[in-house]
């Protein structure tokens, strides 16, 4: 199954790639070297930790490139008059303004403002246009979303 990106996602996961395998690896080498330096393993707090941090680093590297092997980039549409992934959005709900950018299941920050394609809004906004009105189905009731821009 391919997992879909901005060019920004993937540059992003590319970059954390790159520092796991060159900064991060080496650092925790170091340390790890520095650990058997100071004797018996079996007691030693250090080697323990620099070990526990190499497991997780390994493991978020085989994360990132299985995450990248089968990556897709969204293609940006020629035309920024419909919503799609890679659109940034700016919505009027309740007189206040929000922002919105439209982003793969896997760059997903609610705090940023980055929504996934796949979830309720963003699958309700994708496809519409400027002036549209979307209308999303919450616990509380119905939520009016009317599109301001679309970058």
């Amino acid at each position: 199954m391919s997992r879909i990106f901005t060019e920004e996602g993937l540059k992003k996961l590319n970059a954390e790639l790159d520092e796991r395998r060159m900064k991060i690896r080496h650092e925790i080498a170091s340390a790890i070297k520095e650990a058997k330096e100071q004797g018996d393993l079996s007691e030693n707090a250090e080697y323990s930790e620099a070990k526990h941090h190499q497991n997780e680093n390994e493991s978020r590297i085989a994360e990132l490139e299985d995450m990248l092997k089968d990556s897709v980039v969204a293609t940006k549409q020629k035309s920024s008059s419909m919503i799609g992934i890679g659109s940034k959005i700016v919505v009027k709900v309740n007189n206040k303004e929000l922002h919105f950018e439209i982003v793969g299941s896997n760059e997903v920050d609610p705090a940023s403002g980055k929504i996934s394609n796949e979830s309720p809004l963003g699958k309700e906004f994708i496809g519409k246009g400027k002036g549209d009105t979307v209308e999303v189905n919450v616990p509380a009731g119905v939520i009016k979303y009317k599109i301001v821009s679309i970058e």
